[in-house]
């Protein structure tokens, strides 16, 4: 890898961090015809851009020489949306320019503002800093910008979703007119291309997120699940591939809370980060994950933004992103510079089409699947178990006396299962889950079954598809119970079911197309149901019910608590009135 002359400072630094192949985007930056241009870089998250726009700055700051001048005013400005972030920029670049004497200083949200501006005076050559810190310094002149050769925006799409444009177009607009501007992100949204166009001359555009390479060391999955079953997926998942840090996305604060809380009681080391985190207690989070006290991190989007931990080899998608450039934002959490990574979706049946309309427009072809069973996640721990150090370590004295010792007392066998159980001891539980199969069926899948599909009339209109539950008034019914009930055993949330009538014998109920296929399979197999669920076939839908009220009489729907079920009244026959539209016909 020749960048620089031997005897570069930045060469000499490189070469220390084992630098001997540069990712996509670093190359790109450093091709000769765009030295000193605008850039408008599109890169994955996680493909060394810090390093990148490190080596791009290089000859706006160095020129021909091979150490910066005495630290005064700043020569380059670096913007990043969270704190996190901004300090691990500050670590980059102070390793990358410390031969050549660069004076690198962070101004940070959660950080003595006074400290930072006795820091400033001192002198830097970059400042690193998020919107919001960088804007007040830039207000009360502990920064001063006129000397400034080079701005960079690190993670610009973040920081726009984040609301800082206001912030982020003060600092551009302060900073001189000629400088050289340089715009990361991980997606370029019309946004950022319009930022492009007002504050970059004749910008570069390098697109290297598109396609399959954005995506090579990290590996998609899609687990179909039951959506009353997310936090037994979540929890079978983590059993499975035993990452040493785990990152899974919620999409609000009380799903995280929820969530949280039902890892912990399972036994794992978990922290949660969400917005209403003081810094403080965002801070001792993200300890607890780097020194190995906690080993999940359950997160919303936001929260998450600009965190880099070394170890994290898989993301959870617990609910299904928003788009696809956020999917791309959590994924690119794992497979960070070279390393690989999983990332897992998690898909209830009825919420399948949407999850393919979002890999397809992220541009990936994933292979879906159920969520790990207990006999997949028993058969890992026994190869782990094999592999242990514990077993693989040489023996010394003291351990084949002990040994000794016990085996006088018990047999090999007992022995040995003492050991499975000891080592099983310090394990959460693997959970039972349900596979619900192919899931709903695409346009291309065919339709669903006819015995689950019944007939298309007036009572299945929209795409829902009746059942019915041997359950009626005679037993008291009531939907406060039915619903969970119906939830149970056919393993979906009450957002799938729709209208239930309750008759003198039974009950019968819809439930959504795209769940219905699913909702037959999980009901089929229980063994000791609560109550007979079974499709209503297409005959009697078209003819009056035996065990009460026809279809088209009056029925009871969701009745409120404590309200007691209505009966059947005989309407009277009023005379049918003909309604005439002003102007038009009968």
């Amino acid at each position: 890898m020749e960048l620089f002359s031997p005897n570069h400072p930045l060469t000499r630094a490189l070469s220390e961090r084992a630098y001997t192949d540069l990712t996509s985007v670093q190359s790109a930056v450093l091709d000769p015809q765009i030295q000193e241009r605008d850039l408008l870089v599109s890169a994955q998250t996680g493909s060394g851009k810090t390093v990148a726009y490190g080596l791009a700055m290089s000859s706006t700051l160095l020129g021909e020489a091979l150490e910066l001048e005495p630290a005064a005013e700043p020569q380059a400005l670096v913007v990043a949306p969270t704190r996190e972030l901004a300090l691990q920029v500050h670590t980059e670049l102070s390793w990358l320019y410390r031969y050549a004497g660069g004076r690198v200083v962070s101004c940070v949200g959660g950080m003595d503002p006074r400290a930072e501006q006795r820091q400033l005076a001192r002198g830097a050559h970059i400042v690193v800093g998020t919107p919001g810190r960088l804007r007040d310094h830039l207000e009360r002149g502990a920064l001063l910008a006129n000397h400034l050769k080079a701005v960079v925006l690190d993670e610009a799409d973040e920081m726009l979703d984040m609301g800082f444009r206001e912030d982020l177009e003060f600092i551009l607009e302060t900073t001189p007119h000629e400088r050289r501007t340089l715009l990361f992100s991980a997606t370029l949204p019309k946004d950022i291309v319009a930022m492009a166009k007002r504050y970059q001359r004749d910008a570069w555009r390098i697109a290297l997120s598109a396609g399959p390479q954005g995506h090579a060391d990290i590996e998609y999955r899609v687990i179909r699940i039951a959506p009353t079953e997310v936090e037994h997926a979540v929890v079978n998942l983590l059993r499975f591939f035993e990452s040493p840090t785990a990152m899974v996305f919620c999409n609000t604060r009380e799903s995280v809370r929820h969530l949280q809380a039902i890892l912990l009681e399972r036994g794992f080391g978990v922290v949660a980060l969400s917005g209403e985190l003081t810094q403080n207690e965002r801070n001792h989070a993200l300890q607890a994950l780097r020194d190995g006290r906690a080993r999940v991190c359950v997160a919303t989007d936001v929260a998450a933004r600009g965190i880099d931990l070394p170890s994290l080899d898989l993301v959870i998608h617990a609910e299904l992103p928003r788009n696809a450039e956020t999917l791309q934002h959590r994924s690119g959490r794992t497979g960070r510079a070279g390393r690989k990574g999983i990332s897992c979706l998690l898909a209830p049946v009825s919420r399948r089409r949407r999850a393919e309309m979002l890999l397809q427009s992220a541009g990936l072809r994933v292979e879906w699947s159920g969520a790990p069973t207990v006999e997949d996640i028993r058969k890992l721990d026994q190869q782990r178990l094999l592999q242990h150090p514990i077993l693989t370590e040489e023996i010394d004295e003291d351990d084949r006396a002990m040994a000794q010792a016990l085996l006088a007392e018990r047999s090999p066998e007992k022995l040995a299962c003492a050991l499975v159980r000891l080592y099983r001891s310090h394990l959460p539980a693997a959970e039972e889950v349900f596979d619900p199969g192919p899931g709903v069926p695409s346009r291309k899948d065919g339709p669903v079954p006819r015995e689950a599909r019944g007939k298309r009339n007036e009572e299945n209109v929209g795409g829902a598809v009746w059942f019915r539950l041997n359950i009626g008034r005679l037993k008291n019914a009531d939907p406060k119970w039915l619903i969970p009930l119906i939830c149970r055993q056919g393993k979906i949330s009450k957002q799938e079911i729709g209208a239930i009538r309750i008759h003198e014998r039974e009950t019968k109920f819809e439930i959504q197309a795209a769940a219905a296929e699913a909702f037959l399979l999980a009901v089929r197999q229980i063994k000791n149901p609560e109550g007979r669920i079974e499709p209503v076939d297409r005959n009697e839908q078209d003819h009056p019910s035996p065990h009460g009220a026809s279809p088209k009489s009056p029925k009871p729907r969701y009745n409120p608590p404590g309200n007691k079920p209505q009966e059947n009244k005989p309407q009277e026959n009023k005379p049918r009135k003909n309604k005439i539209k002003a102007g038009g016909k009968r």
